[in-house]
Parts: C-alpha cells; sequence; structure tokens
C-alpha cells in the first residue's frame, strides 16, 4: 500500500487529506480501526521515541503520546505494589510483562494527559499489556506486532473501532526529510543524534561529578522523550519513567515549573492520604483521576465541601494540607533533568531542586553557563553539558 485516505487532516473542515509514500510501501499495516491524521503523528513520533528508548536501555519501552507531545515514557522495569496502586493496576491478576509494567508507567505519571492518548510499544503487544489499554480511554496503540489475544481484545475496544497499528520494525527513513509550510517546502536531515552514548556525560563542569548507572539511564530517557517532543521542553525523570513533561512552552523557566508540577504530584499521588483516600463505589476512572488532581491541589474545597464530596468519597476526607505536601515532596530524592536546550539562567535549577533533582543533562552553550553551575553546586547537583539541542516542531 503506497497511499491510505484520512478521514480529514487535523480539522475538519481540511479536506482532503492522506498518508502516502513517494517512493515504496507504506511501513504500517492497519489492524483495526481508521485512524486520522493526528492518530498518525502520534504514532510515528511515538513509535521512534520507544524504538530509541529501547536501543539506549536495552529494555521494552513504552509511550503515551497526545497532541504530538509525550504525556509519559518509561521502560518497562517492574512495579511497586505503591506504583502499582496509584496507577491503578493493582486489581489486574494476569503477570504484568515487561511491556505491560512500560505501558502502565508511561500512562500512569500524568493520567491527566494521557486521557485520550495515542500509544506506541516497542515490542510486540500481549495480552497483559492489551487488558491495561482496554479499561483505559485511548486512541489506538502502534506496536511491531500483536499476539492473537491482544488483537482480539483491542478489536473488540471502543465498540470495534478502536484504531490497531503494526509498523515495520525494520523500516528506515530517508536521510532527508521534508516539510511543507504556506506552499513552501522545507528541507533538512533527519535528527539522527546519537543519545545511548555514555560520553554524553564527557563534559560535567560541576563540583559533583557522580553520575551513576541509574542516573545515566534516566537522563537518557529525559533526552530521547525531549528529542520527540514540542520545543521548548524539559523533562523529570525517576527509576526508568517520566514523571514530569513540560512541552511547548516560549520560556524555558516556564517548561521547567510546568514539568516540576507534574512531578511533584506525581510524587503526592503517593501520599497516605492520598491513596487512601475512601472512594465511592464504581467511580469512573476519568472522575476518579480529575478527583484526585483537584484534592492534590489548592481548589481542593472544590471536591470537599459539603454537597461535593458525596459524589467522589464515602466519607469526607482530611484537607493535605501545605504543610504536608512540602514535607512529603522534600522527601523525593535521586530525579533526573533533561533539557533540549541550554538553561539561560540559574532559576531553572532553583525550581528543579525543589522537586527533588540530583542530575542535570543540558546542552549548555548560555552566556549566563557560570551562573546555572553555580546554583548546581550550591545543592550539590551533578550537571553534564551535552553540546546536543534537541529542538523539535
Amino acid at each position: 500500500m503506497k497511499e491510505l485516505a484520512l478521514k480529514y487532516g487535523c480539522n475538519p473542515n481540511q479536506k482532503p487529506s492522506r498518508i502516502y509514500m513517494e517512493s515504496g510501501e507504506l511501513p504500517i499495516d492497519v489492524l483495526n480501526g481508521r485512524p486520522g491524521y493526528i492518530n498518525f503523528l502520534d504514532a510515528l513520533n511515538g513509535w521512534q521515541l520507544v524504538k530509541e528508548l529501547k536501543k539506549a536501555t536495552g529494555m521494552p519501552a513504552a509511550t503515551s503520546f497526545k497532541h504530538v507531545s509525550p504525556a509519559g515514557a518509561a521502560i518497562g522495569l517492574p512495579l511497586s505494589d505503591t506504583l502499582r496502586k496509584i496507577y491503578f493496576v493493582d486489581d489486574i491478576t494476569e503477570l504484568l510483562t515487561p511491556i505491560a509494567c512500560a505501558y502502565a508507567r508511561a500512562r500512569g505519571a500524568d493520567r491527566m494527559s494521557s486521557y485520550g492518548d495515542f500509544i506506541a510499544l516497542s515490542d510486540v503487544c500481549d495480552k497483559a499489556t492489551a487488558l491495561l489499554i482496554k479499561r483505559e480511554v485511548s486512541d489506538g496503540v502502534i506496536a511491531p506486532g500483536f499476539t492473537d489475544e491482544a488483537l482480539e481484545i483491542l478489536r473488540a475496544k471502543r465498540k470495534g473501532t478502536y484504531n490497531v497499528l503494526k509498523i515495520d520494525e525494520n523500516y528506515v527513513p530517508a536521510p532527508i526529510e521534508h516539510k511543507q509550510v504556506f506552499g513552501i517546502t522545507f528541507e533538512q536531515g533527519r535528527n539522527e543524534v546519537d543519545l545511548a552514548d555514555d560520553h554524553l556525560f564527557d563534559n560535567i563542569p560541576t563540583a559533583n561529578k557522580e553520575f551513576t548507572d541509574e542516573a545515566k539511564r534516566d537522563l537518557k530517557i529525559a533526552l530521547i522523550t525531549l528529542k520527540y517532543t514540542q520545543s521548548n521542553s524539559v523533562c523529570y525523570v525517576k527509576d526508568g519513567q517520566a514523571i514530569g513533561i513540560g512541552a511547548g512552552q516560549q520560556s524555558r523557566i516556564h517548561c521547567t515549573r510546568l514539568a516540576g508540577n507534574k512531578a511533584d504530584i506525581w510524587w503526592l499521588r503517593q501520599h497516605p492520604k492520598v491513596m487512601n483516600l475512601p472512594w465511592v463505589e464504581k467511580i469512573r476512572r476519568a472522575d476518579r483521576d480529575n478527583t484526585i488532581d483537584i484534592y492534590i491541589s489548592e481548589d481542593h474545597d472544590d471536591v470537599l465541601k459539603d454537597g461535593e464530596w458525596q459524589k467522589f468519597f464515602t466519607r469526607q476526607p482530611e484537607v493535605l494540607t501545605p504543610e504536608e505536601k512540602k514535607a512529603w515532596i522534600a522527601q523525593n530524592t535521586k530525579v533526573a533533568l533533561g533539557s533540549d536546550a541550554f538553561f539561560p539562567f540559574g532559576d531553572n535549577i532553583e525550581r528543579a531542586h525543589k522537586s527533588g533533582v540530583e542530575y542535570v543533562a543540558q546542552a549548555g552553550g548560555s552566556v549566563r553557563d557560570d551562573h546555572v553551575i553555580e546554583t548546581c553546586d550550591k545543592y550539590g547537583i551533578a550537571m553534564a553539558f551535552t553540546g546536543i539541542r534537541l529542538f523539535h516542531h
């Protein structure tokens, strides 16, 4: 198949729409559903991300994409009991395989942003992973293959319309890519920069020069994630998964704050008060996600005041106070932070430190590099200058 007609482009008024190859066959088979223009943008960017993550770490990887940026990305490390609970997979009786763990992590880190995602998997989608996907609101999944059991489960999702794409894992695109804007064609070489090499960490200008193997792994995950995230962007990673992604902001400090706030929410969801919220029976997953988000925020009264809490809880929960939140966040440690370009000022490091960041990888090259280094040294943070910019548009 050389081309595939689509219902419409980014918006319903943008017709006609298609994807096609100028030479050769499309490396994609549509096994179910009718994917749209944005679905394919998410799918193809997501596939590149997980393919690179697996190459860099040697582990199965998954990502959860929304509007052409990842909401989450992870490798398939086993889940602790706490993560199983906050990702709402603690009731799954099926043994969670590495690729299933990768998706549980990628989807679970920022569940609000992942709502209605397009999933990319580095490995064949198995039954365990399909069962996780089945229960979430999602547009589709792309993978190099599907077991018969997984395909049967996914084809039944969303009344038979769920999008299932199989990608040729051996497909290699042309080295030169083209895009058109306002009738003008842009040409550039593909971004094939290698982010799997430990030489990324050769240039360490900070006093602390110690990067653990886990820190190097997590920084690679951050940088590979940023390679496929709309710029400006930063990414916080811990224990093999993104826990906060700040995408598409004109100001880098706003990226750092946005991603840091997401990382804080991920950590606060593990607070005993949050994990033991007394939910009403059969609350919808989306309602539970939204309620947790509000409960953790300064707007907690919106779900705790009389007449409202009864919709979500069997009894009125106690407020998670600012003091409790600050004390809990202070316990988060060993977080890695990547940036798609240099940090222009030390304020980014100040904000990152509040969310437990101990390791940083960024391009370097700012006229205020000295200020950034000084701020890292203030907190004992190890920082590497990679010399690599990762803008993505």
